[in-house]
């Protein structure tokens, strides 16, 4: 099980104390979850010394499709990532999919593959996907091209967000998630 914050824009240097009852928390030896923290990028060096003696794991929001550096303005590579401490990668987030297709999220799959992050790689189909009852094709679309000629799957965690769930107040249903099981 895993429970992956995504930070989003938010915080300061100031704010990675916020996390004081999380590690406190996560250090029960009943916890069996893996804890990840994705925050913006300016935040991942802070939060990963503040969870050194903690099980957290920190991440990034999106990587560039890039494996080395690059004349990309205000974009962040898989090895600059790594080298902030960072060991996973949130790909193909609703926000940044919009801008990205599922060739170009395979790429970002690439990059952070080759540099050893794992990827939690987020699917999920429009209202008007749903609508249609194209949520299985929608899915399958973008794990197939997402995922396409990549071997190791061992580093990917599938992350199903339902865009039209997003910011509606509208939560999945029990059978919205089973029917996911047979993709």
């Amino acid at each position: 099980m895993y429970f992956i914050a995504n930070w989003k824009m938010f915080g300061s240097v100031k704010s990675v104390n916020s996390l004081n009852k999380v590690i406190s928390y996560s250090k029960m030896k009943k916890l069996k979850a893996n804890i990840i923290y994705c925050p913006p990028y300016t935040l991942i060096k802070s939060f990963v010394d503040k969870t050194k003696k903690s099980n957290i794991k920190i991440g990034a929001q999106d990587c560039h499709t890039q494996i080395n550096y690059g004349p990309f303005t205000g974009a962040v590579s898989s090895k600059m990532i790594k080298d902030l401490g960072g060991k996973f990668v949130i790909i193909g987030h609703s926000e940044t999919r919009a801008e990205n297709d599922n060739k170009k999220i395979n790429l970002k799959i690439k990059s952070a593959l080759n540099e050893k992050l794992n990827v939690i790689l987020c699917i999920g189909e429009k209202l008007i996907d749903k609508r249609k009852n194209k949520t299985k094709y929608v899915l399958k679309k973008q794990l197939l091209e997402g995922l396409k000629n990549l071997k190791n799957l061992n580093q990917v965690i599938i992350a199903y967000e339902p865009v039209w769930s997003i910011g509606t107040g509208i939560i999945p249903s029990e059978n919205d998630l089973k029917k996911l099981l047979d993709l």
